[in-house]
């Protein structure tokens, strides 16, 4: 079911998709629909929000896209949503704690997607780099889905191989390498923003991936926004931390082993996060 503050636009996607049904994979029907459809709705994936203009941040977007959430959820809550939701909204760690504060619903229940994209993109360009399989390259981008995210290469691994034990191993490659790729994939957005005016595909693969884990009941750990019950030191908020993803939403945060340089990184994009949530959001949702 497709809804959106345009009816037509929501009715024209409905068509066009509809259009390739005898060629998907699997059985689907699609249809424009609005908030009453919500009741009955197992999972919602709330992409509202203004998009990012060429040379602007994540968190400049905050005010605007915050006021464009609470809005979406608020109407969601009064038509009897109780599902799973989940936030790919900009910036989508602080929309996912706008969306939880508004819904009411519990913590494990509302999720973003975090840095699944982040994430795929530096694990294709590792392994482009190293000459491995993109499936055996296992390396999560962590915090706050924009510019204090880091990569903790401690825990990165090529298949069951530590990536660090893996590099001393060759002379053709050194991590400061591979922390370039993962500047270029942090950046990547930016860069396509700027040649197409929004990104699309990308997005809409991993919200695919993001979604079946929770209908499927997979468990699969993705490095999707959950909200911190002091796993890695910190509470009260949302942040990109690898996590087991099913049925019942985000099951379990997986605390991995960090250095002092990495729980540094976290705890920063930690605070830039609950500070940017202070600073802007008092008059828009309930801080307490």
């Amino acid at each position: 079911v497709l809804v959106d503050v345009n009816a037509d636009k929501a009715k024209g996607e409905e068509m066009d998709l509809s259009d390739g049904l005898v060629y998907a994979d699997t059985k689907m029907k699609i249809r424009a629909g609005d908030y009453t459809d919500a009741k009955d709705t197992n999972i919602v994936v709330l992409t509202a929000g203004i998009a990012q203009k060429p040379g602007q941040t994540r968190l400049e977007l905050v005010k605007i896209n915050a006021n464009i959430t609470k809005t979406c959820c608020e109407q969601l809550k009064e038509n009897g949503f109780d599902g799973i939701m989940i936030v790919a909204g900009n910036p989508v760690d602080i929309m996912t704690y706008v969306a939880y504060k508004t819904l009411g619903l519990s913590s494990n229940h509302v999720f973003g997607s975090g840095a699944v994209l982040d994430s795929a993109r530096l694990r294709f360009a590792i392994s482009e780099k190293l000459g491995v399989a993109p499936g055996n390259i296992h390396a999560y981008i962590m915090g706050e889905h924009g510019d204090s995210s880091f990569v903790s290469w401690a825990n990165t691994y090529v298949g069951c191989k530590n990536l660090l034990e893996y590099l001393d191993e060759r002379d053709d490659v050194e991590l400061a390498e591979l922390q370039e790729l993962y500047i270029g994939a942090r950046d990547k957005a930016y860069h396509i923003i700027e040649l197409k005016k929004a990104t699309y595909y990308g997005i809409g693969l991993a919200l695919k991936r993001i979604v079946s884990c929770v209908l499927n009941n997979e468990k699969a750990i993705l490095p999707v926004s959950s909200y911190q019950n002091g796993e890695y030191g910190q509470t009260g908020y949302y942040i990109g931390t690898p996590s087991i993803v099913g049925s019942n939403g985000v099951e379990e945060i997986i605390k991995l082993p960090m250095t002092y340089q990495d729980q540094e990184r976290f705890d920063n994009s930690f605070n830039t996060l609950k500070q940017t949530i202070i600073e802007n959001l008092g008059d828009i949702i309930d801080l307490d």
